[in-house]
């Protein structure tokens, strides 16, 4: 992920000095480039690489979701149809028509999430847990993880609390830099309320053997 951020900021980066202006969009990169073989090949590379990712990444994931949410009645198949109908529904052509909309509005706004989520689950399996987990609990009802009802709330809250740490910088302007590092705080907050409440609200006993 670093190796490939780093090339699209050296493109961009580039295209300042060759064409003088910074072009962000691969498509318009491309169009540039001048030899009708070479755009060819690059726009099917780049077709080909935007559909494995999206793909693999975007769309199997809220179909096996959607799947689970009635096996009986949606299947996996059926599940990738709902995914691609949000995501026409998201529009995310006006998403990409900016990029200060595309890298603040929307990736540092969902990291926001992402992060506490990260956040809780590092400290749970590594610091909390101390990296042992009974796998067959993790299927069972009333087994050692089942909470409340299936829910951790003391996880739920840590997730809050990190998520709402992130976005007050997105209403108070004078501490916006919380924003703007969304990932990071949302996960150091989380990280550290979880770690709070677990062992104050609900200490965790390592299981025997």
């Amino acid at each position: 992920m670093t190796f490939y951020s780093f090339i699209g900021i050296a493109v961009t980066s580039a295209t300042m000095i060759i064409f003088g202006q910074a072009l962000w969009d691969p498509v318009a990169v491309l169009s540039r480039l001048g030899n009708p073989f070479a755009v060819v090949l690059a726009m099917i590379a780049l077709l080909m690489a935007t559909l494995n990712v999206n793909v693999a990444a975007n769309v199997v994931s809220p179909a096996n979701d959607f799947s689970n949410i009635s096996p009986r009645r949606i299947s996996f198949r059926t599940g990738g149809l709902i995914t691609c109908a949000m995501g026409i529904v998201m529009q995310p052509w006006k998403l990409m028509a900016d990029y200060g909309s595309y890298i603040f509005g929307w990736l540092v706004g969902y990291s926001g999430f992402l992060g506490p989520i990260a956040g809780v689950l590092i400290c749970d399996y590594f610091i909390v847990r101390k990296k042992v987990l009974l796998v067959e609990d993790l299927y069972q009802c009333k087994g050692r993880y089942e909470y409340s009802g299936g829910f951790n709330w003391t996880a739920v809250v840590a997730l809050a609390a990190g998520a709402g740490v992130a976005f007050i910088g997105l209403a108070v302007p004078a501490v916006r830099v919380l924003y703007n590092y969304a990932w990071f705080v949302g996960f150091l907050v989380s990280f550290l309320v979880y770690f709070a409440l677990m062992n104050r609200v609900a200490p965790v006993t390592q299981p025997a053997g």
